[in-house]
């Protein structure tokens, strides 16, 4: 691909993708969303909008994007090809802030006299492939594919201690890419069996998670919507690669050590952002009634939703001692007691408070007993709260909750769509649970003055 079609192609591209994201929300929540906030890596603004949009918005805008991302890293592949440099080159393209000094490099960078590209110079052909290759083949291309996924972990996690875009975009994709590029490189495979490998090479890597006790069954779960699409496209990538070009193994060794050094860049130069989840429901209940069951409530009854009984923090009771700014309230979940300093109280009206102290967000489902993976500690992060009481005409309240939180692992614009949906259910249960109280002591109090 020539630079002329890649600024072109891509940045056409780019401008459909922002008109039609743009569109999309300011018809759905009323806000604009400015150029600069659509190429922005850091994602708090977009949030915002998309928080006062329907719950299903952010999901749909993160599945209208894997097409664009598909169609950038395959051009960018062939016009770093095209350029004479090596076609691994263009998964640069999946690297956050680099992406863009690439993109507008490339579209500067003029074609190589020497042809880097040949689409399918050996017909694709399964039967002779089945027949010329063993099941050793099969099994080294996955065994490689991996052994690099495991160094990425080792070397992200456990060394960097960063849950960055090299372990969830840069590491899926070149899974399947390494296990696709292996699988063809001396036989040639169909597409079909390209993109199988490069999905077994991630979900079996989500099941070693498993076995080796490092993950818990609910957080590989959610990994995949995101690595199954990845694996894939590493897998069609790996195939074309090899069908396309002759360059030597070891370029994409190059391609495999780049990525941890952008996971050691990224650990030094991530910087965290807040964000924030509102829940608000309508008590019939009086203010002065709903606030003494705010700062302060009994046992809550058993969960009955599902995702609260695998694990994930579900909270059980709130104490407060102390009255006024500098008291401390307590409110304990299944796996420990968030410890939180008020710092407005605002009796009828708002109390608000910092988090000294929180539990882990969940306990890992998984047949082991102890599994504890790093995110679980210091990862997600809850930073403030509060709780405001609108009287409403009938005597009647407005009650909304707000946590400001943190979430360290990319992308963020992933990730946040699961946080967000759990703080808002963990938000329901709470309020829900002070409606019940405050509408029955609002009862009984009018009963009592009725009696009277």
């Amino acid at each position: 691909m020539g630079r002329s079609a890649y600024a072109g192609v891509g940045f056409g591209l780019m401008a459909f993708k922002y008109a039609v994201e743009a569109l999309t929300i300011m018809v759905l929540t009323s806000s604009i969303l400015l150029p600069w906030q659509f190429v922005s890596p850091l994602l708090s603004s977009r949030r915002e909008m998309l928080a006062a949009g329907p719950p299903w918005l952010g999901w749909a805008l993160f599945v209208w994007s894997l097409p664009f991302l598909w169609i950038a890293v395959t051009m960018s592949v062939r016009r770093a090809a095209d350029a004479g440099t090596s076609p691994w080159l263009g998964l640069l393209v999946m690297a956050p802030i680099v992406n863009l000094l690439f993109m507008v490099v490339m579209c500067f960078v003029p074609s190589s006299r020497r042809q880097q590209w040949s689409p399918s110079p050996f017909a694709a052909n399964p039967e002779r492939a089945a027949a010329t290759a063993s099941a050793g083949h099969l099994i080294k291309a996955l065994a490689i594919s991996l052994a690099f996924g495991g160094v990425m972990l080792v070397i992200s996690v456990y060394v960097l201690a960063s849950y960055g875009s090299s372990l969830f975009l840069g590491t899926p994709v070149l899974m399947g890419a390494v296990a696709g590029y292996a699988l063809n490189r001396r036989h040639v495979f169909g597409y079909g069996a390209s993109v199988g490998l490069g999905l077994l090479s991630v979900t079996l890597g989500g099941v070693a998670l498993l076995l080796f006790a490092l993950e818990g069954l609910i957080c590989v779960a959610m990994a995949l919507p995101l690595f199954v699409p990845l694996g894939a496209l590493g897998g069609l990538l790996g195939k074309a690669i090899a069908d396309a070009t002759r360059r030597p193994v070891r370029e994409l060794l190059a391609a495999l050590l780049v990525l941890p050094l952008v996971a050691s860049a990224e650990s030094y130069l991530a910087k965290s952002t807040e964000y924030v989840v509102t829940t608000a429901v309508e008590i019939d209940a009086p203010p002065d009634v709903v606030w003494e069951n705010v700062i302060g409530f009994p046992e809550l009854p058993p969960p009955k939703e599902w995702y609260f009984r695998t694990g994930i923090a579900c909270p059980q009771r709130a104490r407060i001692e102390g009255r006024g700014v500098g008291a401390v309230r307590y409110c304990e979940f299944t796996t420990g007691a968030f410890v939180e300093p008020i710092t407005v109280w605002e009796p009828g009206r708002r109390l608000a408070f910092d988090v000294a102290v929180q539990p882990a967000p969940m306990f890992e489902l998984s047949p082991y007993r102890h599994v504890h993976p790093p995110h679980l500690h210091g990862y997600l992060r809850s930073n403030h709260g509060e709780f405001r009481l609108i009287a409403l005409d009938g005597n009647r309240t407005r009650l909304e909750g707000r946590t400001w939180y943190e979430f360290d692992m990319f992308p963020q614009s992933y990730w946040t769509l699961w946080s967000d949906l759990l703080i808002h259910r963990i938000h329901v249960r709470v309020l829900e649970h002070v409606k019940s109280l405050s509408e029955s002591e609002a009862e009984g109090l009018a009963q009592s003055r009725s009696a009277a």
